[in-house]
């Protein structure tokens, strides 16, 4: 597996600076299937880090940590699966705050494609489904069902809640294609290009879901329009070739 992160690999998470809320935003890509029950295969995952203070009323956060995995083929979805497991068990106990976009579908993927059970992923299921009556334990919010108090829209798709909430996320990286063609074209051909579109595609997804989560429960606010490339750009500080690349550029 490729592995990319600012906090030292697998199994690591960041510090709670004192004063703080931990946040971790859970995103996974995979190859559709529709032809097959359960054929969806997972091929990346990432989970975003952020740190709310508790003391300076809500603002937000620009800075995050993150972990982000991808397959080299086709032979590594097995152990894609289980370092998954492995890293949501490390949000289950650490995390106050656990957030996704529709995250029942990436858990279902998740278990669906495994050749094992899940022991982790299913008790996160577990709290995705009791959200919204827990007691105890990490809260989960899902940025595309539990926003209904700061949408006017009807869509819930991310990019549309983004846009209603002047979140600027622009997808340089879909540009006449598609993820599953991307995928593709790393598999077939190696081309790293394509596997960094993906893996940037990824964590935008993560850190907008977790904007939006964070403004859902009031724990964060702006004003005017935030550009999440460019925070993007920032925080990865030249982590990824594409970041450089003209599309990207433009953009921030």
């Amino acid at each position: 597996m490729i592995i990319h992160s600012n906090l030292g690999g697998l199994g690591h998470l960041p510090a709670r600076r004192p004063g703080h809320q931990l946040v971790a935003s859970l995103d996974v890509e995979w190859t559709k299937n529709y032809r097959i029950k359960n054929g969806n295969v997972p091929f990346c995952w990432s989970i975003t880090w952020l740190q709310v203070s508790e003391d300076n009323g809500p603002s937000l956060p620009l800075g995050f940590s993150f972990t982000s995995a991808y397959v080299t083929d086709k032979d590594e979805t097995q152990s894609l699966i289980r370092a998954a497991d492995a890293e949501i068990a490390l949000v289950l106990d650490h995390a106050d705050l656990i957030i996704g976009h529709q995250v029942s579908s990436d858990l279902a993927v998740l278990c669906n494609a495994s050749q094992h059970a899940l022991s982790e992923v299913q008790r996160l299921r577990g709290h995705w489904h009791g959200r919204r009556e827990a007691a105890s334990g990490p809260i989960v919010i899902d940025s595309r069902y539990d926003a209904e108090n700061i949408l006017t829209g009807t869509s819930r798709r991310l990019v549309d809640v983004c846009t209603e909430l002047n979140l600027d996320v622009t997808q340089p990286e879909l540009t006449r294609t598609s993820m599953t063609a991307l995928h593709r074209v790393w598999l077939a051909c190696g081309d790293v290009s394509a596997r960094e579109r993906i893996t940037v595609l990824n964590l935008r997804h993560g850190l907008s879901a977790a904007y939006v989560a964070l403004r859902t429960v009031g724990l964060a606010r702006w004003d005017g329009r935030v550009n999440v490339n460019q925070v993007l750009d920032r925080q990865l500080d030249g982590r990824f070739a594409w970041l450089k690349s003209p599309a990207f550029c433009r953009l921030v």
